[in-house]
């Protein structure tokens, strides 16, 4: 069935990082976007295109509305959403206090769907209509969310974790059964609805060389999936790295040594790379995820954005949440402190290029941006409509506003999640909040 919504669209066609805004920035102050079998199939000036619609196809109208590509979390744990704000000094004492605590329930299954079902209700109702997902170590928790993710619609991506040392017995592995499971959960998750597998070491230090050779195997013999990981997140952890792997140079050594860098391999943090290994990223098309709340949070480090970004060699970078060392589910909220830690860094991030990265520049670092990541003719229908009235402090901010820039800069800066009216998950709404009660209402979870 083909249907329609309208309102002001901001999409981009290519990154601000790198060309001028009449070259990446799309904007259509009353527009529209068409839309049929999951896909967006016309874009452009309403007063254009209404008069090509048939008088039985529906248009939504969001007369106060924003409309944007679906946001895009390039890593997150669901797992993690329980221990969202829990304490810890930095980050190995923050993992052995509460994430392998909490994660040691995921062997449950009906614990596990539980909180896949609320991590994607949270995900819809906050504008995300894709991440990039740890599991546990167990392949329960994997089922778990992929069966939610499915029943949503969505197109997400996500995996086992792999982890065979270093952690409670629980959850450890070994070589062999890490690889065998992988094979297993890749064979029926891969390409099921809009799914997609990722291959995830947890991080170098928790694997053995023999399981880092076996990951780096299945990664290889199945084009087209995925490979998520962590690296130079903290100053210690990149020590530790150097005691376990001493005949590497570099952290990021670890990892191509073992087959693990490439196209749709994404490394979350990022915060501590040399030069030499920037330079490599984008020699193998290796991307980064930016987590600016969890970076602060845990005190590791500020993340240099501009310098990944560098004209000579840019590097894919997306934007991410990071839960749940990471403090919110809004990608908004995510944009303002990616701000934040642009300006203690030494630069700056404008409102174009923090959007970009969550939405464009994040599909770029998944290798989807010909899928999602746009509102374009034959991209898939996944989309986000803020509403610029939500609050009143948001009504009243608005009013000074002398350009677009400046309007998406006061979001990011002033908005959370209260401000996403729906969510569109492949041309359906997906998620819908109730102007007011404030309420949010759920059409597939």
């Amino acid at each position: 069935m083909k249907t329609a919504i309208r309102g002001s669209i901001v999409s981009f066609r290519d990154d601000p990082f790198l060309v001028g805004e009449e070259d990446f920035l799309y904007y259509e102050q009353d527009g529209l976007v068409v839309m049929e079998a999951g896909k967006i199939t016309a874009v452009g000036p309403a007063d254009r295109l209404l008069p090509t619609l048939g008088d039985d196809v529906p248009v939504t109208r969001y007369g106060d509305g924003l409309i944007l590509p679906g946001f895009i979390d390039c890593h997150v744990h669901y797992p993690q959403t329980q221990i969202i704000g829990a304490y810890g000094k930095q980050l190995i004492d923050w993992l052995n206090k509460y994430t392998f605590v909490a994660e040691q329930n995921f062997s449950d299954r009906d614990h596990a769907s539980l909180a896949a079902h609320l991590f994607l209700k949270e995900a819809l109702a906050s504008g995300t209509t894709t991440a990039s997902v740890f599991c546990t170590v167990d392949p329960v928790s994997v089922d778990a969310f992929f069966e939610q993710s499915v029943r949503a619609g969505m197109r997400n991506i996500a995996g086992k974790v792999l982890m065979d040392r270093h952690a409670p017995a629980a959850l450890l592995d070994t070589a062999q059964t890490g690889y065998d499971q992988t094979k297993a959960l890749i064979e029926k998750w891969h390409g099921k609805g809009r799914s997609l597998y990722s291959v995830t070491p947890r991080f170098a230090p928790t694997s053995t060389p023999e399981q880092m050779e076996m990951t780096g195997a299945v990664w290889k013999e199945h084009p087209g999936t995925y490979l998520q990981s962590h690296i130079s997140e903290n100053l210690k952890e990149i020590e530790w790295v150097k005691e376990l792997y001493p005949d590497q140079q570099g952290y990021l050594d670890v990892y191509e040594a073992f087959g693990q860098l490439g196209p749709r391999a994404i490394y979350g943090h990022g915060v501590h790379l040399k030069e030499r290994e920037c330079q490599r990223l984008h020699e193998t098309g290796t991307a980064l995820a930016h987590c600016p709340t969890s970076n602060m949070f845990l005190g590791s480090g500020l993340f240099r954005v501009r310098n990944a970004a560098k004209a000579a060699r840019p590097v894919r970078v997306g934007l991410a949440t990071d839960l749940g060392a990471g403090t919110s589910f809004s990608m908004l909220r995510t944009m303002g402190e990616a701000y934040k830690v642009a300006q203690l860094g030494g630069a700056s991030l404008n409102a174009f290029e923090a959007f970009y990265l969550a939405t464009r520049g994040a599909a770029k670092a998944l290798y989807l941006e010909d899928t999602i990541g746009s509102i374009a003719p034959g991209m898939e229908a996944d989309m986000v409509v803020l509403d610029l009235k939500a609050t009143e402090l948001l009504r009243y901010r608005l009013q000074g506003v002398n350009s677009l820039e400046e309007q998406l800069f006061v979001l990011m800066t002033l908005a959370d999640s209260e401000i996403v009216r729906a969510t569109y998950v492949a041309g359906e709404v997906a998620a819908s909040r109730n102007s007011e009660s404030g309420r949010v209402s759920f059409s597939k979870l």
